[in-house]
């Protein structure tokens, strides 16, 4: 049996391959980019290459194997004028896609927009994510509201109250720190079935319990038009991003969105920010062409690429970027067959790895571990 760091560099081989066989193409396709969370002091940038046809083919969401890893790069620090730099060196060699899709992080935006003004052809179309967008709403009308900070504040009372009792089954979903607005509709969906536990009469049979729950929640119930309200916009926030992320943007995805973008307060800025983006992003589709071809218009295959990764690479007990980051490729794309592998050995060989980690990463936990205690030594 081969020793598991053999099948790994076997692995790494078929994903720098991968890497190195990419070239422009003629059919037009969309690029997704995105940074990974920091793992130790450094990120891996990357880009995704999505075919029109493919889209139109699959009437929705893509997946890993419908996906080319077109660009890798290994960085510590991620300014715009890096993405602006990593974008012209993988456009360069991938061609150039007919849109890219993104979050809402400012250095993409910035790094994006930079590229733009460089290049004296067509302009790229921009494509903002709709689940950042979605959240980014959800925090510009709540976030700084004095019944949101109330709301926040009894959960954390009613956390410390129940954790490690009898009702411990009934703690609130965790607050994310990062992103909280994107997953924060479990969270008023579980305010809004608490309150109908606290106010339902027939349950108060059940006593203690029901009891010691509104003592853990005190004042709960009289947030009860804010959960209300909350609630509401992030069904119809969690309504739209499903529709958008599983079958794409049409003409007829769109009137769906606004139909139930409208059924928000008039005044809503969650309301106002889907209709503006809904709008500007079915004015890309029409300059595009593609007729009813859905538009991707999420970035969430990226998000699924770099969950496997972490996934993978925490099995390592020093978490670090090193040259792990060539499993990224691997994942992407049609399985290989007994054919292709072949061919990969043959032309692309262990020292190839060490050349392309020498190159691309400058150091790594290990080897700055050896270093200090060599020279402690």
């Amino acid at each position: 049996m081969p020793h598991f760091t053999s099948t790994i560099n076997w692995v790494l081989r078929v994903g720098l391959a991968r890497l190195n066989q990419v070239s422009p193409i003629q059919e037009p396709w969309v690029a997704v980019i995105d940074h990974s969370i920091d793992i130790g002091v450094k990120k891996v940038f990357v880009v995704l290459r999505i075919r029109l046809s493919t889209l139109k083919e699959k009437g929705g969401a893509p997946q890993l194997k419908d996906c080319e890893c077109i660009g890798l790069q290994v960085c510590e620090k991620a300014d715009h004028e890096i993405v602006f730099k990593q974008l012209s060196d993988v456009f360069e060699r991938a061609g150039k896609p007919v849109a890219i899709i993104k979050d809402q992080a400012g250095n993409l935006a910035k790094g994006v927009k930079y590229y733009n003004k460089s290049i004296s052809e067509k302009k790229i179309a921009t494509i903002d994510d709709i689940g950042h967008v979605s959240a980014n709403a959800l925090k510009s009308q709540f976030e700084k509201t004095r019944s949101y900070k109330r709301f926040l504040e009894l959960i954390n009372i009613g956390s410390a109250r129940l954790r490690q009792t009898s009702l411990a089954f009934l703690l609130p979903p965790k607050i994310r720190t990062k992103g909280r607005f994107q997953s924060i509709s479990r969270l008023a969906q579980w305010g809004e079935k608490i309150l109908d536990i606290l106010q339902e009469p027939g349950r108060s049979k059940e006593g203690c319990l029901l009891e010691k729950l509104r003592e853990g929640m005190p004042g709960f119930s009289r947030m009860r038009p804010f959960i209300e309200r909350f609630t509401a916009t992030t069904v119809v926030i969690n309504e739209v991003s499903s529709i958008l992320k599983n079958q794409g943007l049409n003409r007829s995805t769109y009137q769906e969105c606004k139909d139930l973008a409208e059924t928000l307060p008039a005044r809503s800025k969650v309301r106002k920010r889907l209709l503006e983006w809904l709008k500007r992003h079915l004015s890309i589709h029409c300059r595009l062409g593609i007729k009813q071809t859905p538009l991707l218009v999420s970035s969430d295959i990226v998000e699924c690429l770099f969950g496997k990764f972490k996934y993978i690479n925490e099995r390592s007990p020093e978490s670090d970027i090193n040259r792990m980051a060539l499993i990224i490729p691997a994942l992407c794309g049609e399985p290989v067959d007994q054919q292709y592998v072949s061919d990969v050995f043959k032309n692309t060989r262990h020292k190839d790895i060490e050349k392309w980690e020498s190159e691309n990463i400058s150091h790594t936990l290990r080897k700055k571990r050896t270093a200090f205690f060599k020279e402690a030594g």
